[in-house]
């Protein structure tokens, strides 16, 4: 009873070596014969190389190579008037090469099977062509891996390789997709200035040593997800057409990345240890990634540089509208140690966030403003005054049956974030302000939360919603001091007319005197008494009454009274004026100090 799956290729029938066990070479057979090429007798290998011709195909799947046999095969494939060697559809699938593999300046015209193949010395594979599809996976490099200057034409498969050497694949041109799935890299990899016109995958690969990137430029998307980087890491620069993905990767040591990609995928990436990502053109998604230590995010004004001092070329970017870094989104992060440089926030998810407060914000940090101009809403106009919002503040505004045009829609899908959850995410950015003792900045946040504040139908009472709206009304809590002046204007516009109208008497009382002449020429005595003010009638609005009305308006702003006499009208209407008035003062003070204060 057969216990396992046949063979995929009828074996060799001999020993890799002389005694031993009869199925122990596992190598195709020869056509024509009952062993593979290694274990031909040698009139019959010789007679099998002679026959061969630049461009044939070959199968020595599971044969065992040694450096002259494998030297003898190329040589019997080498086209004379280029020296290099031809191979049509090359067959050597867990072939064993037993010394140095020289594949170098080869080849390929039709696909080339490398895959579960086993390289004990140097695989030398440099300036190689692959004119139809490359497959390596499973293979095993115990010595180095040169693929400089090679160029894969179609795909390269090398899903599950196992470098444990030095992989080199400087200057490598891959003209299709790239795999490099699960893949393992025990030494240093090197991809310097490779070109990758395709998309290039490296999801769940292993970097057991330093990886270099430098100058590479991927025309299509490049993945490390779930990468695994155990040594310090110095990504780039390298340039991107589309994505770079790092979702779920884990940077165990210090790392270093530029890039300039169009986005950044980090979501669940892990950092171990500090980290520096410089960037541009890029948008970038950092939702739920873990950083132990510092991390910085910055924006890269320049195009970077090479070690010559020469600029790297971007010009596969040459479509995207600016080099400016935009953050996508910072939901789950723990900011505790996260410092942004000069990064677009206006489109940056905030609501999730954790220690928010501790964010370091360096240099010209972005964020979104309130739709400019005039709207109107149910027959009436509406305008913004001009200050800093989050994001998830447009979504909700939008949202809304009767918004106003000019708030930014949410992505398709999305539920937008409501007052509840954005008032401790304006609270959090104010205290990073704060600390920053940008103080004008800070109060943009201050006046977001407090508007989310009365929004907030869940969590807010109505009382404090009523009076947050007139605290919102009356001053624009307390930073518009246009918006306090105007009523202040008002205020002692009211009080002026009023006075004039019956705070001011008719005219002004006289003093009179009363005197008593006792009999007999004894003292005169006199009572001074004064006349009580009377209402006015008539004309009421004259100059002289403006003019008084006026004073006692204006000391009342003051907390002064006026002296001047009044009615029981007018002395209500100064006592409520020496309150309200110095209010509305003191509100418009408190504005412009919050804008001037460093």
């Amino acid at each position: 009873m057969r216990t396992s799956e046949p063979p995929p290729w009828p074996h060799c029938a001999h020993g890799a070596d002389p005694g031993a066990d009869p199925v122990g070479c596992r190598g195709i057979h020869v056509p024509g014969h009952t062993a593979c090429l290694a274990h031909l007798a040698d009139a019959d290998r010789d007679a099998y190389l002679a026959g061969l011709t630049p461009g044939t195909d070959i199968d020595h799947r599971g044969t065992p190579f040694t450096g002259p046999l494998l030297d003898a095969l190329l040589n019997a494939l080498r086209d004379s008037a280029t020296r290099r060697p031809r191979l049509g559809a090359a067959q050597f699938k867990s072939a064993i090469f037993e010394g140095y593999a020289g594949f170098g300046a080869a080849t390929f015209q039709d696909y080339a099977e490398f895959g579960s193949a086993t390289f004990q010395g140097i695989a030398q594979f440099e300036s190689a062509t692959f004119q139809s599809a490359a497959r390596f996976d499973s293979a095993t490099f115990q010595g180095d891996a040169r693929f400089d200057s090679a160029t894969f034409q179609e795909v390269a498969w090398l899903n599950s390789a196992t470098f444990q050497g030095d992989a080199r694949f400087d200057s490598a041109t891959f003209q299709e997709v790239a795999w490099f799935r699960s893949a393992t890299f025990q030494s240093a990899a090197w991809f310097e200035s490779a070109t990758f016109q395709g998309n290039a995958w490296f999801s769940s690969a292993t970097f057991q040593n330093h990886v270099q990137f430098a100058l590479a430029t991927f025309q299509g998307q490049v993945g490390f997800e779930l990468a695994d980087f155990e040594q310090w890491v110095s990504l780039g620069p390298l340039v991107c057409a589309g994505w770079v993905r790092l979702s779920g990767a884990v940077f165990n040591g210090p790392a270093t990345l530029s890039f300039a990609a169009r986005r950044l995928e980090c979501r669940r990436t892990r950092w171990l240890s500090t980290a520096e990502v410089r960037l541009r053109y890029a948008t970038v998604d950092f939702a739920h990634a873990v950083f132990e230590y510092p991390l910085t995010i910055a924006a890269e004004a320049d195009p970077f540089l090479l070690s010559v001092g020469r600029p790297v070329a971007e010009h596969v970017l040459a479509g995207a509208p600016n080099a400016s870094v935009r953050m996508a989104s910072l939901r789950g992060v723990d900011a505790a140690h996260l410092v942004l440089a000069d990064v677009d926030l206006s489109r940056c998810l905030f609501t999730g966030t954790v220690h928010l407060d501790q964010v370091r914000l360096e240099g010209d940090c972005s964020f979104d403003t309130v739709p400019p101009g005039t709207h109107w809403r149910r027959g009436r106009p509406v305008w913004f005054t001009l200050r800093r919002t989050v994001a998830e503040e447009h979504h909700w505004r939008a949202s809304q049956p009767d918004a106003v045009r000019g708030w930014n829609v949410a992505a398709f899908g999305a539920r937008p974030a409501g007052p509840a959850q954005l008032a401790p995410v304006y609270r959090a950015l104010r205290k990073a302000f704060e600390d920053g003792k940008n103080e004008p900045g800070a109060a943009d946040f201050y006046y977001g939360e407090m508007e989310m504040r009365r929004h907030d139908r869940t969590t807010t009472s109505r009382a404090e919603r009523g009076l947050l709206h007139a605290y919102w009304m009356l001053s624009g809590y307390g930073l518009r001091a246009v918006r306090a002046l105007g009523w202040l204007a008002a205020a002692m516009l009211v009080t002026l007319v009023l006075l004039m109208g019956f705070g001011l008497p008719k005219e002004n009382p006289k003093q009179e005197a009363t005197g008593t002449v006792p009999p007999g020429g004894g003292r005169v005595t006199f009572e001074i008494d004064k006349g009580e003010p009377r209402n006015p009638t008539g004309n009421r609005f004259t100059g002289e009454r403006f003019e008084k009305a006026l004073n006692v308006t204006l000391n009342s702003v003051v907390f002064r009274s006026s002296g001047q006499d009044l009615t029981t009208a007018g002395t209500y209407i100064e006592m409520t004026s020496r309150l309200v008035e110095p209010a509305f003062l003191a509100l418009a003070v408190l504005a412009v100090r919050g804008r001037i204060k460093r």
